[in-house]
């Protein structure tokens, strides 16, 4: 039987250099992935280098808000 809070959640995480253009509007988009993560193990907010396609690079994707 499974508890009462479930432990693993999804986040979005989005790319830290498109954020920082989109302000300027020099970027087309912003890349986001869809992913999960264990609550217990990992509290704090979730990073990953993740290919970017409109950077064309890896770069850092952080967890945000839904």
């Amino acid at each position: 039987m499974a508890k009462g809070k479930d432990i693993r959640i999804l986040v979005i995480l989005e790319c830290t250099c498109c954020v920082q253009k989109d302000i300027n509007k020099e970027s087309p988009g912003i890349s986001r992935y869809i992913t999960q993560k264990n609550r217990h193990n990992t509290p704090n907010r979730f990073e990953l280098r993740k290919f970017c396609r409109y950077c064309q690079k890896h770069k850092i994707h952080g967890e945000i808000k839904k």
